[in-house]
């Protein structure tokens, strides 16, 4: 009996430690959002440690070449299950120590020379990015995956969530090359016409102009983009990786969030036991009294 009691123990833990996990991902903040509806990041990789620790990985090989996380120490990965042999070997750079702040070796003046802004911290960019339209999970994990082919930037790339962002697409050899196509809405003396941009998959853009009948019309613009090419993994296995990736960048915008989420969970619990032995105690106290 007392070990099956454990065992639906545990599973209500688990349970109650995935929902406030979610929750916390979905927390909204204030924020500017673009137009280009979010996709919803797999909560659930949040508190796998094969993610988190894949997601760091990930972040260190294709990240902190540009991006530093000055907010974050190597050693704080040992709460997602790595120890410092495994930390050293596979996440630092020569001269790195385990207890260093995950900086990087680029300098400013040569950031901003070749991407024209000095690429941002993202020690907390996670949180930074949410907003009304969805978490900031949500932001990062469409952003990454909605990169395409645009000859007319200095990077060669553009973002359908971010447009004409500075920064290039740092995973398209996972994913593959790919355009676009635009079709903006705009006014046209007293009417309307059509813009179609077509972006093939290497950035060459052609463009069609169509004038349209009526005043019913609305200005606007939407983007369609097409399944990419060449790339090294197949849509979902890419997806799946930047789900890592997103997990951890999370994770690393409030490392401790996981150890809260768990000791809230045992504290709940026991509040539920204790209020159910005093109601037991009350019952049985007071079934004799007339």
């Amino acid at each position: 009996m007392t070990d099956r009691f454990t065992r639906v123990l545990r599973r209500l833990a688990a349970a109650l430690t995935a929902a406030a996990a979610v929750a916390l991902a979905q927390a909204p903040a204030a924020a500017a959002e673009a137009g280009y509806p979010l996709d919803h990041f797999p909560t659930e990789k949040l508190i796998e440690l094969a993610s988190l620790q894949n997601g760091a990985r990930l972040f260190v090989n294709y990240c902190l070449n540009c991006h530093s996380a000055n907010l974050m120490r190597y050693n704080r990965l040992r709460d997602i299950g790595l120890d410092d042999d495994q930390i050293r070997r596979n996440l630092l750079f020569t001269g790195d120590k385990v207890g260093d702040p995950m900086t990087v070796a680029m300098l400013k003046r040569d950031a901003r020379e070749w991407f024209g802004a000095t690429p941002p911290d993202l020690s907390v960019i996670a949180r930074a990015r949410s907003s009304h339209a969805g978490s900031g999970s949500d932001w990062l994990y469409t952003f990454l995956r909605t990169f395409y082919r645009d000859s007319s930037r200095a990077s060669g790339w553009n973002n359908a969530v971010f447009p004409n962002v500075g920064m290039p697409h740092a995973l398209w050899q996972l994913q593959g090359m790919r355009g676009a196509i635009i079709e903006e809405i705009r006014r046209a003396g007293n009417g309307f016409e059509r813009v179609v941009v077509t972006l093939d998959a290497q950035g060459r853009r052609t463009e069609a102009v169509t004038k349209l009948e009526g005043t019913h019309w609305h200005e606007g613009t939407s983007i369609r983009l097409p399944q990419p090419e060449g790339g090294q993994l197949s849509r979902a296995l890419f997806d799946d990786q930047v789900g890592d990736l997103v997990a951890y960048i999370t994770y690393m915008s409030d490392p401790s969030r996981l150890a809260r989420v768990r000791l809230g969970v045992w504290v709940l619990m026991f509040l539920a036991f204790f209020t159910f032995v005093t109601w037991w105690l009350n019952r049985i106290y007071w079934k004799d009294v007339k």
